[in-house]
């Protein structure tokens, strides 16, 4: 009897182990970029915040806006200013060769399409000659598939004025304010100033086909510490990027796109339309990173003088057992 009693004991004792481990919550800082708030780019986030994801992963994820673009986002990181950080693989890919230990562990956006949008006079690329063109830093890969862009068309660099503006909106505002010609833009702001007359001249993806944009990136010591947080943030975010794919929730994600982005429904059709039908690789299916697009923004940043032989592997910038330890890669 007395050892019966003892073995149940020990058996409660587990079941509450398990239990308190299971309600543990574990507190992560990410870093945002605050321009990216009201995009699609973000509504991976806003989906594994409703839908659940991270709380039935015992995540609870707090957002930190850290202002200047992504090159202050890998700042962030290194200075243990947030756990997780948000960042374009070019200023991760120049912060890693500078010496820092930051490193890729989740594939956020894949193959963006930016539109470049222009004034309404601007019925060509040829009209571009003399022109403002607002751009991103040179570095960025905005930057980089636009001049591809207006190179494959016909304009040097030479033929046009550039304005440095980190952010779509800031380059939307540049826009309408009549103080750029024309502009790249994501979603949904390119599809809102096309309703208002403004002309789409080409897409990122006509120069630009196939590469890894955006990406989660967090400081090398301190996931390793911290793998088991790392592992359900990248569960918690898979589930969320597969409900968004999933044709049966489009209306449910057009209606959280409205709500998160200010855009009509029918923009926010448009834009899921753009990127699913058919499947145009922008957003991976599970938070997955694309080693071959990587080496591609490698490749690009080289072309455009930005980094010198010989080249680094992406293997250098990107750590998968993350991934892979939660089942995605």
């Amino acid at each position: 009897m007395k050892s019966a009693v003892t073995l149940l004991s020990a058996m409660l004792i587990t079941v509450c182990l398990v239990d308190s481990g299971r309600a543990q919550t574990i507190n992560l800082r990410y870093g945002q970029i605050p321009s990216t708030v009201k995009t699609v780019s973000a509504l991976q986030f806003h989906l594994a915040q409703r839908k659940g994801f991270f709380g039935r992963e015992g995540i609870a994820l707090e957002m930190i806006p850290i202002d200047g673009g992504a090159a202050n986002m890998v700042l962030a990181l290194t200075k243990g200013t947030v756990d997780i950080a948000r960042t374009a693989t070019p200023y991760l890919i120049q912060d890693v060769l500078g010496g820092s230990d930051n490193v890729a562990i989740l594939g956020e956006t894949a193959t963006p399409i930016y539109s470049l949008i222009a004034k309404p006079e601007i019925k060509s690329f040829a009209d571009l000659k003399g022109k403002t063109i607002g751009l991103s830093l040179a570095v960025d890969t905005i930057s980089i598939s636009t001049r591809k862009l207006m190179g494959l068309n016909g304009i040097k660099e030479a033929d046009i004025k550039v304005k440095e503006l980190v952010g779509t909106p800031a380059r939307a505002d540049c826009l309408r304010k009549g103080e750029c010609d024309a502009v790249p833009l994501g979603q949904p702001e390119d599809f809102l100033l096309i309703q208002q007359g403004y002309r789409r001249l080409g897409v990122s993806t006509d120069a630009m086909k196939n590469f890894q944009f955006i990406v989660s990136a967090v400081r090398r010591p301190w996931a390793e510490k911290n793998k088991d947080a790392l592992v359900r943030y990248a569960r918690a975010l898979a589930a969320a990027y597969r409900y968004m794919r999933e044709p049966a929730h489009r209306e449910e994600v057009v209606a959280i796109v409205v709500d998160t982005t200010g855009s009509s429904a029918e923009i926010a059709r448009q834009t899921l339309a753009l990127y699913f039908d058919p499947d145009r690789g922008v957003v991976p299916k599970q938070g997955e990173i694309d080693v071959a697009g990587f080496n591609q923004v490698i490749q690009v940043m080289a072309e455009a003088g930005e980094l010198k032989a010989p080249l680094p592997p992406a293997e250098r910038f990107i750590d998968l057992q993350y991934l892979k330890a939660a089942g995605l890669q």
